[in-house]
């Protein structure tokens, strides 16, 4: 709390100015008495070493005029009144940092984020504002330290992570699948392989009736129907992890799609979110789309069944998920960063994936401090709850290699 009391000390005495406006036209004539103070505004402040580009707190009178602004800035020191707006500053610091943690980006992990946040809460009395926005806007929000963390789907590389001075950390293993609306085709009963999915996703196959489509479902009831594409309309981690494996499974989406959080989609239509993409599937008949397994599970849809990479066909599960994650070592891995997609073994399923946290290196300690706390709260006590709704448990190594870490960057 000590680190943060100073920070705001010195937020203060960079950005505290007296602002007077006035008309132009009557050339300050209407200018309000000096040194008097009317609200609290927000700008932005580069001068701040720390916080450069964010939010910081200043002091204005009414917005300008009709006819024109002319501010005034005093530099005069502000005595009793200055002094008293320090300390409430100080003190709403400290007790905001003891009881709220901000958060925003991947939906894949929000049903996760949910659950141990009300169950935090309610042991802890600190909660946690997380803002379901997508990826890109998680890893957009914490680069501009506008939150205490962002949640990805999509690992940064270490040398973005270095640029912006922030690190990273797993959370749980999880996947994604491919769920669809077929009147007379219930969940499970779809088979689909991977070139099939991105060629569907490419707009190259129309029908569902078609021939690739019937090769590997003999006997399902097919439509002669034509196939309503629907992706993601937001930046996701979602989309980078189902655009990564088709990129690992047909040259041609390598070639002319490639992988991200945003991808110029050669067909279909957006949902903003896995709730977006999850509930127009749910209302479109003949449509096709790809959401996180929490969702399928929430929402009971019809999901697919996938050849893995080793020929098997499987269905999405915990399972799965956690024998894919099998393949890689987290405790190895610069700044954790390891791609889950299209992992060789027979139980593995070909679209799993992981959710990172993203923090500032720069940030007060404190807000650092608090989320850490919950994130091994979450990894110790709330691994029950995870599983419940298909998330993996991170093994213990992994967890204590996420501790080592947080000592050796953030002092923690």
């Amino acid at each position: 709390m000590r680190h943060a009391a100073v920070m705001w000390l010195q937020l203060l005495q960079v950005t505290l100015r007296i602002t007077t406006v006035a008309r132009t036209s009557a050339a300050c004539a209407d200018a309000p008495e000096r040194g008097a103070v009317m609200k609290v505004t927000y700008s932005r402040d580069a001068s701040f070493p720390w916080h450069a580009g964010r939010q910081c707190v200043f002091l204005s009178r009414n917005p300008p005029m009709s006819g024109g602004p002319m501010t005034l800035f005093h530099r005069r020191p502000l005595r009793a009144g200055i002094t008293a707006l320090v300390l409430a500053s100080i003190v709403g610091a400290q007790v905001l940092a003891a009881t709220r943690i901000t958060g925003a980006g991947s939906t894949w992990v929000t049903p996760l984020v949910a659950k141990w946040s009300a169950a935090y809460a309610a042991k802890t009395g600190v909660e946690v504002n997380y803002q379901s926005i997508g990826s890109g806007g998680g890893i957009a929000q914490i680069e501009a330290g506008t939150v205490a963390f962002g949640a990805s789907d999509k690992p940064l590389t270490p040398d973005v992570l270095r640029q912006q001075h922030l690190i990273q950390f797993p959370t749980a293993i999880a996947g994604e699948d491919v769920v669809y609306n077929l009147t007379g085709v219930g969940p499970g009963q779809l088979v689909v392989s991977g070139p099939l999915v991105a060629d569907i996703f490419m707009g190259k196959i129309t029908k569902w009736n078609d021939p690739a489509i019937r090769q590997l479902n003999p006997g399902l009831p097919l439509p002669n129907m034509a196939i309503s594409v629907i992706h993601r309309s937001d930046g996701s981690g979602t989309t980078f992890t189902f655009a990564n494996y088709l990129s690992k499974v047909s040259p041609e989406w390598a070639a002319k799609v490639g992988a991200n959080t945003s991808i110029a989609w050669p067909t279909g239509f957006g949902g903003k979110g896995n709730e977006g993409v999850a509930s127009y599937v749910q209302h479109i008949r003949g449509s096709i789309g790809y959401v996180e397994y929490a969702y399928i599970l929430e929402n009971h849809m019809s999901y697919a069944r996938m050849i893995n990479r080793a020929g098997r066909t499987v269905s999405p599960s915990l399972q799965g998920f956690q024998a894919a994650a099998a393949n890689v070592d987290f405790t190895k891995a610069q700044d954790f960063y390891v791609i889950l997609t299209d992992q060789p073994g027979e139980e593995s399923w070909p679209i799993s994936g992981c959710t990172w946290q993203i923090l500032r290196l720069d940030a007060p300690k404190p807000a650092n401090e608090a989320v850490t706390k919950f994130f091994l709260w979450g990894f110790e006590s709330g691994q029950q709850m995870a599983e419940s709704i298909g998330f993996g448990p991170l093994p213990p190594s992994t967890v204590e290699t996420i501790q080592a870490y947080w000592r050796q960057n953030l002092g923690l």
